[in-house]
């Protein structure tokens, strides 16, 4: 299964490959089709069991964990190799999207701070809970697939950052306890992040 919204991404890079293949440039063809697997593998989108309690948005390393003003922001960076759809971490009601411009800087840059992103906010049984996309520096686009109104069940596909970077959760921390740490493996909706108190 791959990623919505990625059927006219993939489908170019064969096509062209084949009309050079028609034009006799093989090399170019080679390049295209080598270019093709890349996207089969960065466009994935595998089917996964929902984990137990609140779950990772994203696939990729734990960052960092920090306690911001009442609340706990888990930050996990997307490698190029990881699969690049995120996951809702519980389950609720989208309140709101909110998309800001930026740059692209590397995200594991203090500057990424105004790299472009989205948030998605969404309330929950345990309160807030938002879900940040931040693009870096190979990100085309910051894609959040839920808009306000829409109900959420944990687990469920909520967005995607293409060729991107870094997904921050931000939960309740007099709600939640944190089960991660810097340098941890995350697997979205999967890998349990934090649980209820």
């Amino acid at each position: 299964m791959f990623a919505r919204g990625s059927a006219g991404i993939l489908t170019v890079p064969p096509l062209a490959a084949a009309f050079m293949i028609y034009l006799g440039i093989w090399p170019l063809a080679v390049v295209l089709f080598m270019f093709w697997g890349i996207l089969l593998v960065f466009f994935r989108d595998p089917e996964r069991p929902v984990g137990k309690g609140i779950v990772s948005a994203a696939d990729g390393r734990v960052d960092w964990v920090k306690t911001r003003g009442g609340w706990v922001v888990i930050s996990v960076f997307m490698n190029l190799n990881n699969v690049h759809v995120n996951r809702a971490p519980f389950h609720g009601k989208t309140l709101r999207v909110t998309r800001k411009a930026g740059g692209m800087w590397p995200a594991f840059l203090e500057r990424s701070k105004r790299n472009a992103r989205a948030m998605m906010v969404f309330m929950t049984p345990i309160g807030i809970i938002k879900v940040e996309q931040i693009s870096g520096v190979f990100a085309w686009r910051v894609c959040p697939y839920v808009r306000k109104g829409n109900l959420v069940l944990k687990g469920r596909r909520i967005g995607m950052i293409r060729f991107g970077s870094r997904v921050n959760v931000w939960l309740p921390a007099d709600r939640v306890v944190c089960r991660v740490k810097k340098g941890d493996r995350t697997k979205a909706g999967v890998t349990t992040i934090a649980e209820v108190r």
